[in-house]
C-alpha cells in the first residue's frame, strides 16, 4: 500500500519545528513540545481519515495516533542532549526518519480490516521502544536536574523533581502500554487496565532510578528495560485471561512497592 498523501508535509513540518526547539530554553520547551504533540496528534488523525473512505466511515483508533504525537513531543526535549552543532543534523534526520517509519505504519494498521500480524506486532513493539527512549531522555533533559551528569556530586534530587518525574514518565508508559495493548485486545477495559499497570511499573522505576543518580542517559534506556520486560510478561496471553484475582493481587503489590519507593525517594528512608 501507498503512503498516505500528507504524511511527508506532517513530517517535514514537526522536523522543522523540533530543530527550532533545540534552541528555546525553559518553560518555552514544554510549551513547543506540547504544541508539537498536538499538531502531529491532528496532523495523523487528519491524514489517517482522509486516506482511506473505510478509515473514514469507521473513525481512526486512537491508538494510532499515540506513538507518533509521543515522538513529536520526545523530539523536541530529546534532542537536547545532542550538542549544538554538526551533530544535530544527523540527530534531526533520524528523528524524521522515525517518524516518517512510524506514520506510514500506524497509517496502514488503522485502515487494516483483520487483526494486525505477528510481523506487523514486532515492527509496532521495535517502534515503542525507540519511542520511549527518546520520552524518558526528553523528559529527564527538559526537567532541571533531571539528566545528572556522569560522576557529578550534585544535591539529591529534590522531592518535587522526583515526583515529576516519576509523573511524566509514567504517563509516557501509560500512553505506549496502551497502543501495545491495543494490539491485542479490543476490549477497553483489558487495554486500559495494561496501560495502567504498565503507567504505574515505570512511574516506580523512575523515581528509584532518579534517586540513585543513574547518570546520563542510562536511566531512560533502563526505564525502557523496564518496559520492554514488562511487556514479556504480558505480552504472551490474550489480556482478556487476567481476570480479576490476579489483577488485584498486581494492583496491591504496585501500590505497596509504589508506597515504598516514592518515600524512599523523597527522604523516609529511616
Amino acid at each position: 500500500m501507498r503512503t498516505p498523501a500528507g504524511i511527508r508535509e506532517l513530517v517535514v513540518g514537526a522536523g522543522v519545528v523540533v530543530t527550532i526547539g533545540r534552541f528555546v530554553d525553559g518553560p518555552p520547551a514544554w510549551l513547543v513540545a506540547g504544541l508539537l504533540l498536538g499538531a502531529v496528534l491532528l496532523g495523523a488523525l487528519q491524514v489517517f481519515g482522509e486516506a482511506d473512505p473505510t478509515t473514514r466511515a469507521r473513525g481512526v483508533p486512537i491508538e494510532s495516533l499515540i506513538e507518533p504525537a509521543v515522538l513529536a513531543f520526545a523530539g523536541v526535549g530529546a534532542l537536547r542532549t545532542v550538542p549544538v552543532g554538526l551533530l544535530l543534523v544527523p540527530a534531526v534526520a533520524a528523528f524524521v526518519w522515525i517518524l516518517h517509519r512510524g506514520l506510514a505504519l500506524e497509517a496502514r494498521l488503522a485502515r487494516a480490516t483483520s487483526p494486525a500480524s505477528a510481523a506487523d506486532r514486532t515492527a509496532v513493539l521495535a517502534i515503542t521502544m525507540v519511542v520511549g527512549l527518546a520520552a524518558f531522555a526528553a523528559i529527564a533533559a527538559l526537567l532541571p536536574g533531571g539528566l545528572p551528569g556522569p560522576g557529578s556530586d550534585a544535591q539529591p534530587p529534590s522531592p518535587s523533581l522526583v515526583l515529576a518525574l516519576a509523573g511524566a514518565d509514567g504517563l509516557v508508559g501509560f500512553l505506549l502500554a496502551y497502543r501495545v495493548a491495543a494490539l491485542r485486545s479490543s476490549n477497553i477495559r483489558d487495554v486500559g487496565w495494561a496501560a495502567s499497570t504498565g503507567g504505574a511499573v515505570v512511574a516506580i522505576a523512575a523515581a528509584g532510578l532518579r534517586t540513585l543518580d543513574i547518570p546520563w542517559l542510562l536511566g531512560p534506556a533502563l526505564l525502557v528495560l523496564v518496559f520492554f520486560l514488562w511487556e514479556a510478561m504480558h505480552g504472551g496471553a490474550p489480556l482478556a485471561r487476567r481476570r480479576d484475582p490476579r489483577r488485584l493481587w498486581e494492583a496491591a503489590l504496585l501500590v505497596v512497592i509504589g508506597v515504598v519507593v516514592i518515600a524512599w525517594s523523597i527522604g523516609f528512608r529511616g
